[in-house]
């Protein structure tokens, strides 16, 4: 009997779920590569250099006519922000950050799929 109820005590111990961590992805900042390719709803991630007022703005790359501009309040450090593609009809965008005082934070590429 006591050879059964060890056995079965085995038997329960390795069914047990073994809690394994889940890796955390590290996020690619938006300007920090050339081009991106980007997806309607998709969530950008990019780094200010102060708390403030800043505009993002999404320029077509073939004619220079703004496409969308979103002025926020940005936050030092890293800002999450969701881009919306659905109506732009451009496939090669430019994304400008610019503060305050037009003066140009970071400019790249992005690509509608």
């Amino acid at each position: 009997m006591k050879k059964i109820l060890f056995i079965l005590v085995i038997l329960f111990w390795g069914c047990n779920k073994v809690d394994m961590p889940t890796p955390i992805m590290p996020v690619e900042k938006i300007f920090s590569v050339k081009e991106s390719k980007v997806v309607n709803g998709q969530s950008i991630y990019f780094d200010l250099p102060s708390a403030g007022l800043y505009t993002l703005s999404l320029i077509d790359k073939e004619s220079g006519q703004v496409v969308s501009r979103e002025r926020f309040t940005g936050q030092t450090g890293e800002n999450i922000k969701k881009i919306y593609t659905n109506s732009i009809q451009s496939q090669y965008l430019y994304l400008l950050l610019e503060d305050v005082t037009k003066k140009e934070i970071s400019k790249t590429t992005i690509i509608i799929k």
